[in-house]
């Protein structure tokens, strides 16, 4: 069997970040007043009180302290909490790869998928954001409707794998 741990997470303060005019500008600020730059699509980066996860063009998850966040953006984005819809789930141990490619519609076992990097995918039929956090460990964002059913397959499939 291969083995994986399946956890749900704390709740945690999430909010997502989304910028619709004059992104140049807005990642100017957003550097000058953090002293780190709005990660690249698919990645992550930030300090220890904020982490930005870029999973789509224009949209990063929050993470941490979000409070600066808007006053950085103006009238270029918002901020929005979003932490009441959704539940982190924690993968972890050697095999968590392995689950993600059951249901999946993303090449989680890909060597480019290292830690610090971000994916927006679809699994079982529900669209999931996934963070690798280290080579031994992924957290999926999972939004909160889904996630019983979800961490339910991710058991069920996780007794089904073999080494």
């Amino acid at each position: 069997m291969t083995e994986v741990t399946i956890t749900a997470l704390p709740a945690a303060p999430l909010h997502a970040l989304e910028i619709w005019s004059n992104a140049p500008a807005v990642a100017r600020r957003f550097e000058a007043a953090t002293g780190f730059a709005l990660p690249r699509l698919g990645t992550s980066g930030g300090s220890d009180a904020l982490c930005l996860i870029r999973f789509e063009p224009t949209v990063w998850l929050v993470e941490g302290n979000a409070s600066g966040l808007a006053r950085i953006l103006g009238e270029d984005g918002a901020v929005t909490a979003i932490g009441g819809g959704i539940v982190r789930v924690r993968l972890s141990g050697p095999g968590w790869r392995t689950l993600l490619m059951e249901g999946g519609m993303f090449d989680a076992e890909s060597p480019a998928f290292a830690p610090g990097c971000s994916a927006a995918t679809i699994i079982d039929h529900v669209a999931v954001r996934l963070y690798v956090v280290s080579d031994e460990a992924c957290d999926a964002y999972v939004p909160a409707s889904f996630s019983a059913g979800l961490i339910h397959f991710w058991q069920q499939a996780a007794a089904t794998l073999v080494a």
